[in-house]
């Protein structure tokens, strides 16, 4: 684990989450005070950076490569940034083929055809849609080993900044066909942002995961629920949904492993779409009620699917109000 990640940012009071300004005093490192007002910043050094990062994604194309040729005959190895590759006996999921993908492509696309956003999908069917904010981090190998034995799709909202020290988590995701969603860059209020700076939270993101093999993120889920209309406009331009959740577990405040799985239970329903996080803290309890979670929906009837499935076989219904900011500002 790099000694320079935030990694316990989601683990504070949700008062404070709810309400960013002003910023309240904390005995652990939580996420960066809103930010002042931006300063512009010279097309050539954005230009720059953008050669750099270029170049920066190819020199890491060699890497892996290099190390997927010559690490063939080493299973299970552990990264130096602390997260484990898949074994030999793995369990792992078939990834969705072209026509499957094809298909939930145009899902997403339909949906937004009539609304910009969703925070469930529709009631004529039994899909169910787990998603996982935060990551990739250090308890993300052990969620994605839970998935894959139980042959569960999910939904991954990734920050971008996260990916420097736990891409191998985020390149197993993307290997294994799980959905990798857009959480921003580094993980701000987005409300509080100019236009410039959410755009290049969403576009900075976005980038990372093509870079590492991935297709361009169709989703975006606002850190904190923080977003306005700037953010709206922005996600229509590049052609994403934000995708919101009708049940937050509030794993992130570790309430007892318990407690997750009966939130989650006592939320399911059709079309349902639960909030939980594979990093930003410590995840144990998170990763110890996922087992039940996945066995208490299928007995009752549930069938677990990724976002982008479940808006292809039930989406939502039309004339949506749009939601206002879930962060208060």
């Amino acid at each position: 684990m790099s000694p320079g990640w935030n990694w316990d940012f989601e683990d504070e009071p949700r008062a404070s989450r709810r309400a960013p300004a002003p910023a309240p005093a904390r005995e652990a490192a939580g996420p960066p005070p809103p930010p002042s007002a931006p300063q512009p910043i010279d097309p050539r050094a954005r230009f720059r950076r953008r050669r750099l990062g270029a170049a920066a994604g190819l020199v890491l194309l060699v890497v892996v490569l290099v190390l997927a040729l010559g690490g063939s005959h080493h299973h299970g190895a552990v990264s130096s940034a602390g997260t484990r590759t898949p074994g030999p006996h793995a369990a792992t999921l078939a990834p969705p083929g072209p026509d499957e993908l094809e298909r939930e492509d145009k899902g997403v696309d339909s949906v937004l055809g009539y609304t910009p956003f969703v925070k469930e999908g529709g009631t004529q069917g039994r899909d169910v849609a787990l998603t996982f904010d935060d990551g990739p981090g250090p308890y993300t190998p052990q969620v994605l080993d839970v998935l894959e034995r139980e042959h569960v799709p999910a939904t991954f909202f990734v920050i971008g900044q996260e990916i420097h020290d736990f891409g191998s988590s985020t390149e197993r995701e993307i290997r294994d066909g799980f959905t990798i969603g857009d959480h921003t860059e580094n993980h701000p209020m987005m409300a509080q942002l100019s236009a410039h700076d959410q755009h290049e939270q969403l576009f900075e993101q976005a980038a990372r995961i093509e870079l590492l093999g991935g297709r361009k993120p169709k989703l975006f889920r606002p850190p904190y629920g923080s977003f306005n209309t700037t953010t709206f406009h922005l996600l229509h331009q590049m052609k994403m949904l934000m995708v919101l959740w009708s049940v937050d577990t509030d794993d992130y405040e570790q309430p007892g492993v318990e407690t997750i799985v009966k939130r989650v239970i006592e939320g399911a329903k059709p079309g349902a779409i639960f909030l939980l996080h594979d990093a930003g803290g410590n995840r144990e309890q998170t990763v110890a009620a996922l087992p039940q979670i996945i066995h208490e929906l299928r007995v009752r009837g549930f069938h677990l699917v990724s976002v982008p499935r479940l808006l292809a076989e039930d989406p939502p219904p039309h004339g949506l109000p749009l939601p206002t900011s879930l962060a208060g500002d």
